[in-house]
């Protein structure tokens, strides 16, 4: 790429300003809009580096690149564009023309920063980290080397690559296997070091180390030894500042050590807490005058004055859930190549519309990022408001089958997916996936993103035939023109296997799964998520077909790989730690899965709460396998506790209640109460009838235990007609499914 000097046709790469282990920045201009950029590039893995390293290195770049291009702030770096061109990842940011707070330090030799410097920097970072912290996401590796001071004052904070999601983090969040939580020694807080919660206090530490370190000229536990910085952290006091300097004013001082505190809960409660206090304080820590009757108490810093909101660039933004594409936004659509011909498709004839500003794309650019954070977060309604109105707008600007219309359009699709609008968001995804291959080409990534997500909503709603068919087509597609190994590829071929399984066919979903999981360990590694997803899969499969032992066996090695790759109390690893549960209860060993289901109960309980969905359904498989030990009275009672609470949280209709409900009138059966245990039944039969359909298999599942009832009630011609009516509906609903398949 370097020899080239040119990627993707736009950025024209100058020189190195930056280098280290893993990569380089240059310095570089923007060909398209003329002007002056930073390129970020990740240097390939060579033979002697691990896969699973490489990989971890990519995501973290990637990271950085979907955390920052969501951020709009004065006090953190813009990124412009992402990609990847011949092999080497990517990163285009605003051009900062500066030094950051470890370059002052050496260039200072060492000595400290004067106070009024060190005051203006706090105030600076303080803001804009009350900024990322309000989107929820946590820095996590803030230091001197990651906050740059420009040449006219201002301070912006780099390097996302380690962010996280605040809700996101557990106690052992990590993007490595391979020990304490990444971060740098001299900034980490005592709970990055010992593996507890991390949120934004975390950040609020690291801070403070940097301010204790610009203003002495020493971090606070100056150590050769790695070891005895991160002990020092976690259990040593800081020395005052003032024992380093006697000029640091004592309200200063006291911020700082409070930053320090080891404990979070001693920290501020917040950036804006810390920033309330150094406005509050800011006029003693220079030694200034007072402020001039009627000034306003939080005054803005020197360095604010005379600025102007200025413009971003349109950048390329990526999906923060696991995606099947990447949505370009470009703001400039040229003619995309066909992957099968290898030659230009013919742009679509539109409209001549005025030709929208680059100011008013990037404007639109930002709203999408902007959605995308609120998707990220899991507030799916406002982000569908976001996305449609982007959507409205650049259709209007740029056309309906314009590359960026359509990536609205798509994360519309999603969001509707996402808020369980299945029927909306199959539409969204056709209409996307239609323009597509009306703008892109039938086989475009893209294009096949759209199919994908179509079949995958059908699936959603039940219509698995459908699904199977467009999961085959775009298999082939992917094939084709990406090849077998391909992670989009396999991506599908996983979503076609767990289809296979929804269609009755299991012994063919198990086959392609185990495929897809040796496939996926190959390519991306034996612990990689989406290798640990298939193998889950599989493990699924095995149940279905009654191989309960080997399933069990496979659910402890995802569980075990998760907790190493994941952290023990990741959403993921408590899944499948649920599913081992499952196993256990079917083998017999209802003792081991009623202490594993109390302890997953615990710890449900501890990170999301006791009405979490997934804490009942812990619950619920605890009240299950004690039915199964013959213990019915405490059934019975944990079967109504939890239905109580399902009621209230999902709703008296939903499938999870339903369950619930079932498992109530089970316990009433065994307990002899058939009359009680018939009313539940059929209360059940025809909510879910009424919610799924006459014949699907849960509802006719539920009119064969109401049959049973009837049975033991001795009321024998009942119970006949409702199993012969029972399997009509069965046999009907098996003629309509083979039909066209």
């Amino acid at each position: 790429m370097a020899e080239s000097r040119l990627i993707q046709g736009r950025y024209r790469l100058l020189e190195v300003i930056g280098r280290g282990g893993m990569g380089e920045v240059w310095r570089a201009v923007d060909e398209a809009l003329g002007r002056r950029v930073a390129v970020k590039c990740l240097k390939p893995m060579g033979p002697h580096h691990d896969a699973s390293f490489s990989t971890v290195l990519q995501e973290r770049f990637r990271r950085e690149a979907r955390v920052a291009a969501a951020l709009q702030h004065r006090g953190v770096t813009v990124v412009h564009d992402f990609g990847e061109y011949e092999g080497v990842l990517y990163l285009v940011m605003e051009l900062l023309e500066g030094h950051n707070l470890s370059q002052l330090l050496e260039e200072n030799k060492q000595r400290p920063l004067p106070v009024s410097e060190v005051v203006d920097i706090a105030e600076q970072v303080a803001d804009a980290l009350a900024y990322t912290h309000e989107r929820g996401i946590v820095h996590r590796d803030l230091k001197p080397a990651n906050i740059m001071r420009l040449h006219d004052g201002a301070v912006k904070i780099c390097d996302f690559g380690i962010a996280r999601l605040g809700e996101g983090i557990g106690p052992t969040s990590r993007l490595t296997g391979t020990g304490i939580a990444m971060g740098t020694p001299h900034y980490m807080s005592p709970e990055q070091i010992g593996g507890g919660r991390v949120d934004h206090r975390s950040d609020l530490y690291s801070l403070g180390c940097v301010l204790y370190e610009i203003a002495t000229g020493v971090p606070p536990f100056d150590h050769e030894d790695a070891w005895a910085v991160l002990v020092g952290h976690r259990d040593t006091p800081p020395q005052p500042l003032r024992t380093h300097r006697s000029d640091i004013p004592d309200h200063f001082q006291k911020i700082v050590l409070d930053l320090l505190a080891k404990a979070p809960d001693g920290r501020p409660a917040d950036a804006k807490d810390l920033r309330r206090r150094m406005a509050r304080d800011g006029y003693a820590y220079l030694s200034l005058s007072p402020p001039p009757a009627g000034a306003r108490e939080e005054a803005l810093p020197e360095w604010t004055r005379g600025m102007t909101g200025g413009h971003h660039a349109t950048a390329t933004a990526l999906r923060p859930v696991v995606p099947d594409h990447t949505a370009g936004l470009t703001g400039e659509w040229t003619a995309p190549a066909d992957p099968r011909a290898g030659t230009p498709v013919r742009p679509v004839a539109r409209p001549a519309r005025p030709t929208p500003s680059p100011e008013a794309l990037a404007v639109l650019a930002s709203r999408h990022s902007a959605g995308l954070s609120l998707g990220r977060l899991g507030r799916w309604e406002e982000a569908g408001e976001v996305h449609r109105a982007v959507a409205a707008e650049r259709e209007y600007a740029l056309g309906p089958d314009h590359p960026d219309t359509l990536a609205s359009r798509y994360e519309v699709g999603f969001t509707l997916s996402r808020t369980g609008r299945a029927e909306d968001a199959l539409r969204e995804f056709r209409r996307v996936a239609d323009g597509r291959e009306r703008a892109l080409g039938p086989d475009h990534p893209e294009t096949l993103a759209a199919r994908q997500e179509t079949a995958y909503v059908l699936g959603r709603l039940g219509r698995h035939f459908e699904a199977h068919d467009l999961y085959v087509n775009v298999l082939a597609s992917r094939e084709r023109t990406m090849g077998a190994d391909h992670p989009d590829t396999l991506r599908c071929r996983h979503n076609l296997a767990f289809n296979l399984s929804r269609l009755g066919r299991l012994e063919d979903s198990f086959r392609m799964a185990r495929e897809v999981a040796a496939a996926r360990a190959r390519v991306l590694g034996a612990d990689h998520p989406d290798t640990l997803v298939t193998r889950y899969e599989v493990a699924y499969a095995l149940g279905r077909l009654g191989r309960w032992s080997e399933a069990l066996g496979t659910y402890r090695e995802v569980a075990a790989a998760r907790g190493r790759a994941l952290g023990t109390d990741h959403p993921d690893t408590l899944a499948a730690r649920y599913e081992v549960g499952i196993s256990l209860g079917r083998l017999g060993r209802s003792d081991e899965a009623l202490d594993l289901y109390r302890s997953l109960v615990e710890d449900r309980t501890r990170l999301h709460g006791p009405d979490d969905p997934e804490t009942l359904r812990a619950r619920h498989g605890l009240g299950v396998n004690l039915g199964r030990l013959a213990r019915w009275e405490e059934a019975l009672a944990e079967a109504r506790e939890v239905s109580a609470l399902r009621v209230r949280v999902l709703g008296a209709d939903h499938p999870d209640t339903l369950v619930s409900r079932r498992e109530i009138a089970v316990g009433l059966g065994w307990l002899g109460r058939w009359a009680d245990a018939l009313t539940v039944y059929a209360e059940v039969a025809a909510a879910r009838e009424r919610v799924l359909g006459l014949d699907h298999p849960d509802a006719l599942a539920s009119r064969n235990d109401e049959a049973h009832c009837l049975e033991q009630l001795g009321r024998h011609t009942e119970a006949v007609e409702l199993y012969r009516r029972v399997a009509a509906l069965r046999e009907r609903r098996g003629t309509r499914g083979t039909q066209g398949f």
